[in-house]
């Protein structure tokens, strides 16, 4: 039965929990008792993992204590107790005990669910060096020739090489190893994420020294980002010797080098930290990156001789609500810490492109229109920063204005005061008359005094202007800056050909919309240029996003614009969100929507970038996100990307991706939107 849709479950999210008991040194019977008890915390949670330290059923540091029967034979009691207790939970547990098979005994990662043990995990690296005398009491696991035993009355295996598989759970598979493995050059998980394992779960103990935790996230994250995985860590914690060591419980969730969650370290109490893993984006990863697949044939022999465990996971009832963190604005940082390097990379980036395409041509002018809006805003600061880097005069832009029929005061005036505090050449070009001629030739109504304001009237205008440039950049031996941004290229909201869509080089064309907003709140920020220029650029943030191509109507206000963007193909803060996860990730629709309603459903949940102001912080219930997200999923799949495809050159700037045909996305022009609509429809209540 398939999960609801407010479940991680129906989303390809699996949750995850790694517990830090208590423990005292030699006793499994106590040992047991608390690893029952996060383990219920762990099942209450919905979790389909549990992780536990190392050695935690006996404790790690009990030293020759391993080597007595009583010891050991009290360990296999509580392994039985706790498989008995398991039947009931929800997650696979992975336990750490000392167990003696064939006259060795073997540092152990067990994995239990609902009463079986699904297979067990010996320790491949044993430190002896330091603190560490592990060989004296462990033989590693390859040592063991053989690859069954018994526990417990049932066969089960054993070995290094084990993933275990839930068949009915798409890519959920669960590969084990034990503490110092991962400080090994090639740990047991790279070769079982190889062969498939997306969730690794490593059992340590980890005594603490100064400086060694940020070593442990360091590896963590490392291979986590290797092996395109999620990576789960738990150390021991409170009850541990400290005859000659001490202990600080440190608990580790990664996902494809992405922290999702950390214990307190030194805490006096038991800890379960909870993160939901995105299976989806880890088979999605795996999918895109073709080295990944070439290092899994390098690696074959090896890679073909790990065994598969299958096993059915009972998906938890009802619905489990995503306990993750999902930014707003997948193109801009929510860390105020993160801010200042985003935006140096940013322009930089954008820059550094200009400045070779610049170089490459031997052309020192830059032709800009200056409409009073973000993106032609953005590229003027870009062409500005350009010429100081290559020492050039400011006055080598040429920036017009050019007014139609729909254009306001309010962004008129913008453009002159935003090209006079810039300090470049500046001009206005009024493009009406040359339109009238344009509609009269062609015989559109508007010209014999209908108010006629298609597409037609619209394109005129656009036209006109993409024409007037690259004329004006012939005549001035200059080249034609781009404005229009990656969120206008996904939508197709460009005019074609002789139009916004086209010129010799666009810096902003993989950077989208919320992004440039952001851009430009920075630069007010830290005060980049004069306090009137920056009252110009708060005043281009503040003004309705519009083509301002169709005049206002008889008694409606003049001074602003009379059409807003964004009505017509929705806010560019949800059509960004579903942008970024389309075509960075491949998401479904419904994943998206899901994602998107965790993250914009509710004002007050979770943090907002610094700079924006508290009424620009909005929220929108699934309805509206569904409704945007059709309107996106037609427009970006069935119309618009035969504009793409033909589109200028310009510097891919964020993780995001760009549109390019000639680099993130390749696609055809003429393809279908239903597979993409009907799952959205079907799907999302």
């Amino acid at each position: 039965m398939r999960a609801p849709f407010h479940s991680i479950y129906s989303h390809g999210f699996v949750r995850v929990a790694v517990c830090v008991p208590a423990v005292r040194v030699a006793d499994p019977a106590f040992n047991l008792e608390h690893t029952l008890e996060l383990a219920w915390r762990a099942s209450d949670a919905g979790a389909a993992v549990a992780l536990f330290p190392e050695l935690g059923i006996s404790a790690y540091s009990c030293e020759d204590l391993f080597q007595q029967d009583a010891l050991l034979e009290a360990v296999d009691d509580a392994i039985r107790e706790l498989m008995m207790e398991s039947i009931g939970m929800s997650p696979v547990l992975v336990v750490g005990a000392p167990l003696r098979f064939h006259g060795r005994i073997f540092n152990c990662g067990v994995v239990i669910y609902r009463g079986q043990v699904l297979g067990i995990a010996p320790k491949t690296y044993l430190p002896n060096y330091r603190e560490f005398y592990e060989r004296r009491w462990f033989s590693a696991a390859r040592d063991a020739d053989f690859d069954h035993v018994t526990i417990a009355g049932n066969t089960v295996p054993f070995g290094n090489d084990l993933v275990f598989e839930a068949g009915n759970v798409p890519n959920f598979v669960l590969n084990v190893e034990v503490c110092e493995d991962v400080w090994t050059p090639i740990p047991p998980s790279s070769y079982a994420a190889l062969a498939g394992a997306t969730v690794v779960a490593n059992l340590s103990a980890s005594n603490i020294t100064v400086g060694k935790a940020e070593y442990r996230r360091d590896l963590c994250a490392t291979q986590s980002g290797r092996c395109i995985c999620a990576y789960l860590y738990s150390a021991a914690g409170p009850g541990e010797s400290t005859t000659d060591l001490a202990w600080d419980g440190h608990a580790l969730i990664y996902e494809h080098n992405d922290l999702l969650r950390e214990s307190q370290r030194f805490d006096d109490e038991e800890q379960v930290i909870i993160a939901d893993v995105d299976l989806d984006r880890l088979a999605q990863e795996r999918s895109r990156m073709n080295t990944f697949r070439e290092a899994a044939g390098d690696a074959g022999e090896r890679v073909s001789r790990i065994r598969r465990v299958p096993f059915h996971f009972q998906v938890p009832e009802g619905e489990i609500p995503l306990r993750r963190d999902v930014g707003r604005f997948p193109y801009v940082p929510d860390i105020a810490a993160e801010r200042d390097a985003r935006c140096y990379e940013a322009y930089n980036i954008q820059v550094h492109g200009l400045m070779k395409r610049l170089a490459a041509t031997g052309i020192q002018k830059i032709v800009i229109g200056v409409s009073g809006g973000l993106d032609s805003t953005q590229a003027l600061i870009v062409a500005a920063r350009t010429m100081d880097r290559l020492g050039l005069p400011r006055t080598n832009i040429l920036g017009y204005t050019m007014p139609g029929f729909a254009t306001s005061d309010s962004t008129r005036g913008n453009a002159h005061a935003l090209m006079k505090g810039l300090g470049i050449t500046a001009a206005e070009i009024d493009i009406r008359p040359s339109c009238m001629q344009m509609l009269r030739d062609i015989g559109h109504p508007y010209a014999e005094g209908e108010a006629v304001y298609d597409v037609t009237f619209e394109n005129v205008q656009a036209g006109e202007r993409t024409s007037h440039l690259f004329r004006l950049a012939n005549f001035n031996d200059g080249l034609v800056l781009g404005t229009g941004d990656l969120s206008e290229l996904a939508l197709g909201w460009a005019t074609y050909g002789v139009g916004d869509q086209m010129s010799h080089y666009n810096v902003n064309a993989s950077v989208p919309k919320t992004m440039i907003q952001y851009l430009i709140r920075w630069v007010i920020d830290t005060e980049q240029f004069d306090a009137g220029t920056n009252r110009v650029l708060q005043s281009i943030l503040d003004t309705e996003i519009s083509p301002e191509l169709v005049p206002a109507g008889e008694g409606e206000p003049g001074e602003g614009p009379a059409q807003s963007t964004q009505q017509k193909i929705g806010p560019y803060e949800l059509q960004d969100f579903t942008l970024y996860y389309i075509t960075r990730y491949g998401f479904r629709p419904s994943k998206v929507a899901f994602l998107a309603h965790h993250a914009w459903g509710d004002r007050a949940r979770g943090p907002w970038p610094e700079l924006l102001p508290e009424e620009r912080r909005n929220q929108y219930d699934l309805a509206t996100i569904k409704r945007w997200m059709e309107v996106f999923l037609w427009r970006f799949f069935k119309t618009s990307q035969f504009k793409r495809s033909a589109m200028p050159n310009g510097p891919k700037v964020g993780s995001g991706g760009s549109l390019s045909p000639r680099g993130d996305w390749r696609a055809p022009s003429d393809s279908e939107a239903t597979v993409w609509l009907d799952e959205l429809r079907r799907n999302v209540p």
